[in-house]
């Protein structure tokens, strides 16, 4: 605290000093231009690091052990004999003529109908729907039933909260 025994101090009028001005501007842009370096920086660590994983996954595929196993070679195979040499066409014995064409008719195969096998007549259908034909089972033997159950759910017994009993509601 200082005293203001002289009166007025002349060369404070409540604003800060010109030198203080200055220095705060100068070391607001110092900020300003360390703080978008360290944008730069973070952003090109990030890159790296990006970088960085997709050589090593590319490494785990191609190293040992990895998806395309250098030690891998396809089994060995023989080498097949080489193709012998073209044959000349066999002398032509007998052919005489133009040659036969390729066209065929084809007979269709005649559908043979066995006889039916000589039984009663089937009985005349009753003109009832079909759900009033239906018998049930006779070795199907149904389950017991089980006993009952409440219709009411059973509650669990109350218990204290926290912080003692819950609170009535208000009336």
């Amino acid at each position: 605290m200082s005293s203001n025994k002289g009166g007025p101090n002349p060369y404070n009028n409540g604003a800060p000093p010109k030198y203080l001005n200055d220095f705060s501007k100068a070391l607001a842009s110092e900020v300003r231009i360390l703080l978008a370096e360290v944008g730069k920086l973070r952003d090109e660590r990030r890159q790296l690091q990006f970088e960085i994983a997709e050589l090593m996954a590319v490494k785990s595929k191609h190293g040992a052990g990895g998806e395309y196993s250098p030690d891998w070679r396809p089994p060995p195979q023989e080498q097949p004999p080489p193709p012998p040499p073209p044959a000349s066409p066999p002398p032509e014995e007998g052919l005489t003529g133009p040659a036969r064409p390729a066209w065929r008719v084809v007979h269709k195969p005649q559908r043979r109908e066995k006889p039916a096998p000589k039984s009663l007549p089937a009985p005349a259908p009753p003109n009832v729907p079909a759900w009033a034909q239906w018998r049930p089972n006779p070795a199907h033997v149904p389950a017991p039933m089980p006993a009952p159950i409440s219709p009411r759910p059973v509650t669990p017994a109350a218990r204290p909260g926290l912080f003692g009993p819950p609170t009535p509601p208000p009336k």
